[in-house]
């Protein structure tokens, strides 16, 4: 008689009541969608038109956040002014997120890598290889936060769809504890209680998912979108763009000098040619490009006035005061 493929289990495997996980059945990421009950069944294009239909429900969810990140990046940009930073943390989907968009600022921004973070619970190896179990680790962030040596002029926002991830609510925690005059929010897609430790709640509320619990979807979708909308204002607001225009891009490979050259000749009406000739003696700055051009300065002349501007053009220019 062959071996079972399936062994049964004696009592003592079974955990004991205090070992159990919380119940998360209340939270609406967690909760089944009674529309696609039968996911199972359904063809190619069936599945598509689902998740599209599902998908179209981000944008309200944005829409209800809206007054939230209002308040939280208006609560966050004089910080980031004076020099304080934004640091993103979180675990699984979420820590990539906060990743991704602080990955993505120094090359569209030239902000300096160090002002926007992404933390991710696990460390960088969690980029690609799951690291579940770090979520449930309340003091997981503190190494980081602590080597960070976070200040009162930072921005901490723990990204968390469910709300309850211990890695975030004890972060927000640890964040308030190393500098108190931080400034902390939280980045949900389901309705939870703010932590006494949280000053800004966000929620994105995107309901239950097509999958059940699988929060990569609306809710990760939700997720970057905010984030892009946090980032990006943060940059506006510090003068990283002018009219609609990324003029702290520097032209550092082909596709970006296309773009630089580009950008060059709509604020200067240049043709082509010269537009890249410009750059190359501003160094591939977009900003001291225009400036060289509009006020007829030398390069030096240019970054000066730059400098004196608080690096913002339409200052440089001349078209909006100071301050």
């Amino acid at each position: 008689m062959g071996l079972s493929s399936c062994p049964v289990s004696t009592p003592a495997s079974h955990p004991s009541s205090s070992a159990l996980p919380p119940d998360r059945a209340h939270i609406a990421t967690e909760q089944r969608n009674p529309h696609t009950l039968g996911l199972h069944r359904l063809s190619v294009a069936q599945c598509v038109q689902t998740i599209n239909q599902a998908d179209a429900q981000v944008i309200a969810a944005l829409q209800h956040a809206g007054p939230a990140l209002t308040d939280f990046i208006s609560a966050a940009e004089p910080r980031f002014l004076a020099g304080g930073r934004l640091i993103y943390f979180g675990a699984g989907t979420s820590g990539r997120l906060g990743v991704l968009d602080a990955s993505e600022a120094p090359p569209t921004f030239q902000v300096p890598p160090g002002r926007i973070i992404g933390i991710i619970a696990g460390g960088d190896s969690a980029l690609r290889i799951s690291s579940e179990g770090r979520e449930d680790e309340p003091d997981g962030v503190e190494p980081e936060l602590r080597t960070l040596a976070i200040t009162d002029r930072d921005t901490l926002l723990g990204i968390a769809a469910g709300g309850t991830t211990p890695y975030v609510q004890g972060g927000v925690a640890v964040a308030k504890r190393l500098a108190p005059g931080c400034l902390t929010g939280m980045l949900v897609c389901s309705a939870v209680d703010k932590p006494a430790a949280c000053d800004h709640l966000i929620v994105l509320p995107t309901g239950p998912e097509v999958l059940t619990g699988s929060t990569r979807m609306k809710a990760g979708t939700a997720t970057k979108l905010a984030l892009n909308t946090i980032s990006t204002t943060l940059m506006i607001r510090s003068g990283r763009v002018y009219q609609n225009l990324m003029v702290d891009l520097r032209a550092s490979n082909a596709k970006l000098r296309d773009r630089a050259a580009r950008i060059v000749t709509m604020l200067t009406d240049l043709p082509r040619e010269n537009a890249f000739s410009l750059l190359d003696s501003a160094a591939g700055s977009v900003k001291c490009a225009v400036l060289m051009h509009r006020r007829s300065l030398t390069r030096d002349a240019a970054e000066a006035a730059l400098a004196a501007a608080g690096g913002r053009l339409d200052v440089a220019l001349g078209e909006t005061a100071s301050g």
